[in-house]
């Protein structure tokens, strides 16, 4: 009884405990308003819920935007054959996804190509992201 007792404050206390929670796309994301952006890759964070790639985006006035991308988690893209190496620091990128709807300089990647014309699938899977094989595209 004990032992049953004990399992059952354990589970309860593993219930309440805090959640990380894990947005979909449109909680954060604007399908509506795409973006593509050519920058230089200056830090990729391999994070749980979701990898990040930050790049320097030179404007046309000479000034420099930090852009933050999400990209699908760090287990989705490994199995797509991208890792911590595939961007290192310094690398030119251009990046197709969609801006945040807050309007900063945050967005949701889908694609990065290189110079050279390869092409690498960062988007997430199961969160409504336009283009998800889960999802229907947006109307």
């Amino acid at each position: 009884m004990r032992i049953l007792l004990s399992a059952l404050v354990v589970l309860s206390l593993c219930a309440t405990a805090p959640v990380r929670a894990h947005h979909a796309f449109a909680a954060e994301f604007d399908a509506k308003k795409p973006i593509k952006l050519e920058g230089t890759v200056t830090k990729v964070e391999w994070i749980n819920p979701h990898a990040w790639i930050h790049i320097d985006v030179k404007r046309s006035d000479g000034t420099v935007e930090k852009w933050m991308i999400e990209g699908g988690t760090p287990n989705t893209l490994f199995r797509r054959g991208v890792n911590k190496n595939s961007l290192p620091a310094g690398t030119v990128i251009i990046v197709d996804g969609y801006q945040a709807k807050d309007g900063t300089l945050k967005g949701n990647g889908r694609d990065i190509t290189f110079p050279d014309g390869r092409k690498l699938f960062i988007g997430s899977t199961g969160t409504g992201a336009p283009g998800d094989p889960q999802q229907p595209p947006p109307k």
